[in-house]
């Protein structure tokens, strides 16, 4: 494919439409998109490409029921071959920005909180468990799967919300504010709260249709005369405690998470105090690079078992019927597949997948739908790959769109960027294999 050049100083609609044409989707203007996206209600034609060796990446159209359509693209990784790491960052990226170097392609990552509201953001958006170059970032608020590099190899595995840490050297264990707490705590015990405990808010919007926000007079630890809660932050010297909130009520979004124990409260839980995590689930710290919680896998989705997910979502994904473009992850000692099921949200007949459609189409694909695991769907879907023939490329929501910040601003095209990520896998192989 030969993106054809525009001229300096076009405006950036211009630009857009070529790049839009150039891969068979025509328009006659981009700020239609805001109501009508049935220009991607077209079938892929089927493609293989590979970034690097072991790393492929092949695009067919999927016939789906109600004359619905999706194309399917997946990228797999011979792991003998390249690396899957999980990287997450609280300023986020773009997903081709993260093809450079040895990197030959990026995947959208975890669920991660969104809202349209830029003046009230989580200092740790990504949702439960978070993990970067060994530092924890994030603790989890209840048990879910997670993607990990535990001694240097990818692996998913259930982690529970639980676990030891130490405050200013003094031990403690802690689990999760959505788990059942424990019938016989030990003393010192902690309980986590962070991003993931928060309500999505929908309003209507005359232009962008709907727009998402959280309360931050909500948003808040449960009160309790009792409770002592501690807001954990991140610094460049590690974790420690930033704020104290006796009785509850601590912002959410304040911190990395919400440390809550009860009377009598220990004295070295004090401002400035150091806290680091020791262990997760069963799991030594130390032996986990990074990591991510991932979403439910294709099996629990389309059974509805998803509660763990729901509220800080918003409107769930995962409810039944509903139609969204979806990303999934199945791996194996050899092998890591990473499929994006593509879908406009206003593309009749062209929206996504149902969580039950998902589950069906890993079945004929030879996956065990309990093994498969959704990523971040919606319209943050999407892979960057490394392609011979030209720079950094992308697919999956291609109709994606910056809403405007004000009234008088227009809608911007931004399909091949996509949404901003707080995190992703990326895919890395040596010089010497590509």
């Amino acid at each position: 494919m030969t993106i054809p050049v525009t001229p300096a100083g076009c405006h950036p609609d211009r630009v857009s439409l070529a790049e839009l044409g150039a891969r068979g989707i025509h328009l006659a203007d981009i700020q239609s998109l805001a109501l009508d996206q049935s220009a991607f209600a077209r079938p892929t034609p089927l493609w293989t490409r590979h970034p690097a060796r072991g790393v492929a990446l092949t695009a067919r159209p999927v016939d789906l029921a109600d004359d619905c359509l999706t194309n399917a693209y997946t990228l797999t990784v011979d792991l003998d071959r390249a690396q899957c790491r999980p990287v997450s960052s609280r300023a986020g990226c773009h997903l081709r920005d993260l093809v450079t170097g040895p990197a030959v392609a990026a995947v959208s990552g975890a669920f991660a909180y969104i809202s349209d509201d830029p003046d009230y953001q989580p200092a740790e958006p990504c949702l439960d468990l978070a993990v970067r170059d060994q530092r924890v970032a994030s603790l989890p608020t209840t048990t879910k799967p997670a993607l990990l590099i535990h001694q240097g190899r990818p692996l998913v595995r259930t982690v529970a919300a639980t676990g030891t840490l130490t405050i200013a050297g003094r031990p403690h264990t802690w689990s999760g504010s959505k788990e059942p707490p424990p019938l016989t705590p030990p003393p010192g015990h902690l309980t986590v709260f962070g991003a993931a405990n928060c309500r999505i808010r929908y309003h209507q919007d005359s232009r962008t249709g709907f727009r998402r926000d959280t309360d931050p007079a909500t948003n808040t630890t449960p009160r309790a005369p009792l409770a002592l809660d501690c807001t954990v932050t991140t610094t460049p010297t590690g974790a420690r405690i930033t704020a104290l909130h006796p009785g509850g009520g601590a912002d959410l979004f304040a911190g990395a998470h919400v440390l809550r124990t009860h009377r009598p409260w220990p004295g070295h839980l004090a401002l400035g105090a150091p806290v680091h995590v020791t262990q997760i689930d069963s799991l030594a710290a130390a032996d986990v690079d990074s990591a991510l919680s991932l979403g439910p896998s294709a099996a629990d989705a389309a059974a509805g078992r998803t509660t763990a997910w729901d509220q800080s979502l918003g409107t769930s994904p995962f409810r039944p019927g509903a139609r969204y473009a979806r990303t999934l992850l199945a791996i194996d000692d050899r092998r890591l597949t990473l499929t994006v099921l593509d879908g406009a949200p206003l593309a009749p007949g062209f929206q996504g997948v149902t969580a039950t459609e998902a589950a069906a189409l890993c079945e004929r694909a030879g996956n065990d739908p309990a093994a498969v695991y959704h990523l971040d769907g919606g319209q943050t879907s999407k892979i960057a790959y490394r392609n011979s023939c030209g720079p950094v490329d992308a697919v999956g929501s291609l109709h994606y769109l910056r809403w405007p910040r004000n009234p008088h601003e227009p809608f911007r095209w931004q399909g091949l960027d996509g949404r901003r990520l707080h995190s992703a896998l990326k895919i890395t192989t040596t010089e010497e294999s590509r």
